[in-house]
């Protein structure tokens, strides 16, 4: 094995800023991507971002293209289904388990993070709107006190970044969200875990059925196993 010599750092800020650009949109689906052009725009030399793309593509977010290097991975509206059915699996059990356990000081968080989400809803901004989302939902997993929930989701996250951009220019679905979301925080406070679980069930299967109509469809072999 041979050493690595970049710093961890300066790798880590690679990954992030070349992520971020993917999710929101900054670099497109389909688009080239070299170690070269990369690397002087971030300003870096190619070992970290080598190291970057090989970790992106681990994960899904970048594809070989043939004798054209790698290129940013399409949506796939298959791999994006598979992880609304792995939600639906998990986060009804999570928010049950919230509502029984979720502290008072838990509780006020949620409730804080509703408001900040009601917020982004005035601002308009996709940005703020997205990251709103992630965050009630990481404290939905948080508050079930099962760190699993939070250690499987994290990964998985990003990829919904990328649909749920797509999914939130349609403005009326940005309201339905907050009000499922402050429906979803209010069962967790009165501790109604079968509340919480059936609210959460539902929240997830409408947002499937919209991201099914706003995802362009893809076959499943354009991701990497």
């Amino acid at each position: 094995m041979e050493s690595i010599t970049a710093n961890p750092t300066i790798v880590d800020q690679v990954y992030r800023a070349i992520l971020d650009a993917i999710c929101d949109g900054t670099l497109s689906p389909g688009e080239r991507l070299t170690q070269e052009g990369i690397a002087r725009k971030l300003d870096v030399s190619r070992q970290p971002v080598n190291q970057a793309l090989m970790l992106l593509r681990k994960q899904r977010f970048v594809i070989e293209a043939g004798r054209r290097g790698l290129m940013v991975a399409p949506l796939d509206r298959d791999f994006v289904r598979w992880i609304y059915e792995l939600r639906l699996g998990i986060e009804p059990i999570a928010a049950g388990l919230a509502a029984r356990l979720a502290s008072a000081s838990e509780i006020e968080r949620g409730n804080a993070l509703v408001a900040a989400g009601r917020a982004a809803l005035r601002e308009g901004a996709l940005a703020a709107l997205i990251g709103a989302d992630m965050a009630f939902h990481s404290w939905i997993y948080a508050a079930s006190g099962n760190r699993l929930f939070v250690d499987t989701m994290e990964g998985l996250w990003h990829h919904l970044r990328r649909a749920m951009r797509e999914v939130l220019l349609k403005r009326d679905y940005r309201k339905a969200v907050w009000h499922e979301h402050e429906q979803l925080w209010r069962a967790i406070a009165a501790h109604d875990a079968e509340a919480a679980a059936a609210l959460v069930s539902a929240h997830l299967r409408n947002a499937a059925v919209t991201v099914e109509v706003s995802v362009p469809a893809t076959g499943s072999t354009a991701l990497p196993g």
